[in-house]
């Protein structure tokens, strides 16, 4: 890449990927455009967790309305996870196959078809195969929005990966914080005698904000930079800069003739996330995204039933208390997550969250179901404690040890993996809440801190770093030794 700066319209040569993924990295080009791809992504994160919070709170009179067991109630609730599992398994592959672009926007048309799709449902049945479709735009998202958040980053500083792929958890925090909104301003604007209408209008206003992203999507949004020059398209990836970021990018006479790698089949997309330089990488992020997952879902999407039965109260106070302690502690939480990402590192804040996490469910667990108002409040506490850490700590960080730790061109295929395979452990954490929270009542929480204690083990048997760590410029590096040597 040539040393020419890059304001005042002067040109940047691109010889090479490497050229377009150091000009990223170097926060040397800010584009209005690129903010706005972030703010995007973002949105897609913001309709995960919206979708996910909204069956969550009406669970409850979903099951009155359709007459369902604890085990139908799991198989509705757990339905979303089981479609996220295979579309973040085929997801993760589209993006590194098609790209960010198209694979972004094909999600957000699962979005409007499954919110409608579950707010009209008549059955149970029908519930389910719109959760599905609901959960596998879920997971075709996550990929794809850590891709983007990742690749339109700089390496370190404001605004770096680190801090931006931890932007993820505020995101869905104030997502949930937005459907409990949704949900208190239609408590109030519907009539009493159909409240239990309330999940149905909350549901199909997920629709909404994809509508929004999908009609700015022609302005704003655009492939990744990175990836385009990856898959050996530099005249694209000079194009991007220059609509994206208002860089002057031009492909230099002499640069590389890169052929697009062969495409690769079925299992051997996965297989080189297992190769030695990446597999203790890969096998502790799974680890880690295990055990924040099967605690989070169990304590956040079981978050109404918990504070029903510790308050033992209305339907109001259960929507008051989840919305006060999203934005109270999860919020909260979560910013402070991104400020710290480039100061304390991913290890130091996941371990403290882990940490902080098993102490309130050991908490919630010995007090169990209070009777007076000073344990009411320090059970409340105790979650508002939970929720802190999960989102400064585990819920925000456990993406960038998926997202940062490999390059481009593997990037999309090592997220959708973990998120698949960590999706098993949140479909039986949704399938197994009712049935235990039934069965064992608070005892139920001994089971859950499990998870942050598998967390701790996994964060102490590899202390690896991945905010700040250029895995691009690693890849090249080997790529070169492995020629030379060749």
């Amino acid at each position: 890449m040539s040393t020419q700066p890059v304001a005042g319209g002067e040109q940047v040569l691109i010889r090479s990927a490497r050229d377009v993924t150091e000009l990223v990295n170097s926060g040397a080009a800010r584009g209005s455009h690129a903010k706005m791809i972030v703010l995007l992504a973002l949105g897609g994160i913001f309709l995960d967790a919206y979708d996910l919070t909204s069956l969550a709170y009406g669970i409850t009179d979903i099951k009155q309305q359709f007459g369902l067991s604890p085990a139908g109630a799991g198989a509705v609730t757990a339905s979303i996870s089981v479609g996220a599992i295979f579309g973040a398994w085929l997801g993760g592959i589209l993006v590194d196959r098609l790209g960010r672009y198209r694979v972004f926007m094909a999600d957000m048309l699962f979005f409007v078809v499954s919110a409608l799709g579950c707010a009209l449902a008549p059955n149970m049945e029908v519930l389910i195969l719109f959760r599905f479709l609901m959960g596998f735009g879920v997971g075709m998202d996550i990929p794809v929005a850590m891709a983007f958040l990742a690749e339109f980053s700089r390496l370190k500083g404001k605004g770096s990966k680190g801090s931006r792929t931890a932007a993820w958890s505020p995101a869905w925090y104030v997502a949930t914080s937005a459907c409990y909104l949704v949900i208190m301003g239609l408590y109030f604007a519907l009539p009493e005698q159909h409240h239990d209408l309330l999940w149905r209008f909350t549901v199909g206003f997920g629709a909404v904000p994809a509508i929004v992203i999908l009609l700015v999507r022609n302005k704003y949004m655009n492939e990744s930079p990175s990836w385009a020059a990856n898959q050996g398209d530099l005249e694209r990836a000079a194009q991007i800069l220059r609509k994206s970021y208002g860089v002057n990018a031009v492909v230099a006479p002499d640069a590389e003739v890169v052929e697009k790698q062969a495409e690769r089949r079925g299992l051997r997309d996965f297989a080189r996330l297992f190769e030695p330089r990446y597999r203790g990488r890969t096998i502790q992020a799974l680890t880690i995204g295990l055990a924040q997952t099967f605690g989070y879902n169990a304590v956040a999407y079981g978050l109404p039933i918990i504070i029903t039965s510790i308050l033992a109260q209305g339907a109001l106070n259960t929507i008051t208390a989840s919305l006060v302690l999203n934005l109270v502690f999860a919020v909260t939480g979560g910013l402070l997550g991104i400020r710290l990402a480039n100061r304390t590192g991913a290890w130091k804040m996941t371990f403290l969250g882990f940490a902080v996490q098993l102490t309130s469910l050991v908490v919630l667990a010995l007090i169990g179901k209070p009777s007076a108002t000073a344990y009411v409040l320090f059970a409340i506490f105790a979650l508002g404690a939970f929720m802190f850490a999960q989102a400064s700590g585990p819920g925000a960080h456990f993406m960038s040890f998926a997202s940062l730790s490999y390059p481009t061109n593997m990037r999309g295929t090592g997220i959708g993996f973990n998120q698949g395979t960590l999706r098993v452990g949140s479909t039986l954490a949704l399938f197994f809440f009712p049935v235990l929270s039934a069965a064992l009542g608070s005892g139920v929480f001994w089971v859950i801190a499990l998870a942050p204690l598998m967390g701790l083990v996994a964060l102490l048997a590899k202390r690896w770093e991945p905010v700040g760590y250029d895995a691009d410029a690693v890849e090249a590096e080997w790529q070169r030794e492995k020629q030379a040597a060749s």
